[in-house]
């Protein structure tokens, strides 16, 4: 077969043969894909020959950025070695040995084993049987239900999807039993009238203490948690809610689940999130970040009070082939390797991360936003058309969608979530570029703002 050279031949074969995720197929092949052919640091290069800054990470993922060839370097070696081999049948191989090692003295204190999976949809799935699995070795087989969050995302399993609280994918799948969804601490859209951040933050926080007491106790196996909601929009919770959740955790027969598929690795500017916001859960669950995309990987920490349980069940029949792909934990030891020695996690909390919210803050004066929140190197702009009165759009999602495209226009890549705006740049990123990225920001709220006026949509 002879590939295509053309950006328009690109898109014609993409059109044909591949079905994207989370997409409308047919919209997507009208419009036609962008095509991304290189990338470098925090750069993107498309087929027509366009410099894109990233300020997504590819997806929350790419912590150390593009180009790495020490990554590179260590996967090459080890697929020349033992390109896979699995972890069943009373087998294991030196790069998982080692990777679970060093996710030992990596995560907090509580944790001292993993299990790996392929990714954080397969690690929440993992966590589902895990967490059943413990209750009913302890004799507790009433204790199945899970509490989530609306509006969070756990991933896109049939499992994992149940778990998350997004309705546009319950609705075209069948949801699994005994999960259970409560606020989200989501204050500058569901505050009441006149009510603090604080106060807000405890009184979501509650209804996790209340639900509790209304399903039962002895029915509550879990709470599952992302430290901040990330595909859900980048909601940081105000300063009240996660001590409150803590203490709510802690003095109830049920387990912890801080979901750090987006947080962990950095990106707070801690470790993981749960570290930022001073969480002790007694499960652990990553991917992303952990290899920075350069290969597929996730993984599932769980607590010595936890495994301690497990370890007097037998066998816990759950896994998956690639769980442990050598190569994967190869490119994972690199990447860690990177971060490591040069100081990503410490860059994220005293150097990038304040430069970026100092200048990511200025965007709030734009009349088109509302709130613009920052932590470590994630982020928000929620679009309104009334700062003061905090109301949304009426068409919720179009002046999103507008704004993102602009932003494309722009060479920069920013998500849009509803009418929210998120980013997530590589860890790596520079003084420079953050300038860069800011102004590229500033010029498409300018263009929405512009677009949305003569719509009459704002005044």
């Amino acid at each position: 077969m002879t590939l295509p050279k053309t950006t328009a031949e690109l898109r014609a074969l993409d059109a044909a043969h591949h079905l994207h995720p989370f997409s409308d197929t047919k919209a997507l092949n009208e419009e036609g894909s962008r095509i991304i052919v290189k990338a470098d640091g925090v750069w993107l290069t498309d087929s027509d020959g366009n410099r894109i800054l990233d300020g997504m990470s590819g997806l929350w993922c790419v912590n150390v950025g593009y180009g790495r060839e020490e990554i590179v370097e260590a996967v090459a070696t080890q697929m020349r070695e033992l390109p896979y081999y699995n972890t069943f049948f009373k087998t294991t191989h030196k790069p998982a040995i080692e990777l679970a090692a060093r996710l030992a003295e990596l995560t907090p204190p509580q944790f001292n084993r993993v299990f790996f999976t392929g990714s954080g949809s397969e690690s929440n799935d993992t966590v589902i049987k895990l967490v059943r699995r413990y209750f009913d070795i302890k004799e507790q087989p009433k204790k199945k239900i899970i509490i989530s969050r609306r509006n969070a995302y756990h991933g896109s399993t049939v499992a994992a999807g149940s778990l998350g609280g997004m309705s546009p994918m319950h609705d075209q799948s069948a949801v699994i039993a005994d999960v259970v969804h409560i606020a989200q601490p989501y204050f500058w859209g569901e505050a009441r009238q006149g009510e603090t951040p604080d106060e807000f933050g405890l009184r979501t926080a509650r209804a996790l203490e209340s639900t509790i007491d209304a399903l039962g106790e002895d029915r509550i196996a879990a709470f599952i948690a992302e430290p901040i909601q990330g595909a859900g929009g980048v909601i940081v919770p105000p300063a009240s809610y996660w001590p409150e959740i803590a203490r709510i955790c802690r003095e109830r027969d049920i387990l912890f689940i801080s979901d750090e598929v987006i947080c962990g690795f950095g990106r707070t500017g801690s470790w993981f999130g749960c570290e930022t916001f001073g969480t002790e859960p007694d499960i652990l669950v990553m991917a992303k970040g952990i290899t920075s995309g350069y290969m597929p990987l996730g993984g599932v920490m769980v607590a010595d009070r936890v495994v301690d349980v497990l370890l007097q069940g037998g066998d816990f029949n759950h896994g998956y082939t690639y769980s442990g792909h050598p190569a994967a934990c190869a490119a994972a030891l690199a990447n860690l390797d990177i971060m490591l020695r040069e100081k990503l996690v410490e860059r994220v909390a005293n150097d990038v991360g304040p430069y970026l919210k100092a200048q990511w803050s200025t965007l709030a004066e734009h009349p088109l936003v509302g709130e613009a929140p920052m932590m470590g190197l994630v982020g928000a702009l929620e679009l309104t058309p009334d700062k003061i009165g905090r109301t949304k759009f009426a068409d919720v999602g179009k002046v999103g969608t507008m704004a993102r495209d602009f932003s494309f226009q722009n060479n920069l890549v920013m998500r849009a979530v509803r009418d929210r705006l998120i980013i997530a740049p590589p860890l790596v990123i520079s003084h420079g570029e953050i300038d860069e990225l800011v102004a590229r920001a500033r010029k498409t709220l300018d263009a929405t703002h512009a677009e949305a006026k003569r719509l009459g949509w704002v005044n």
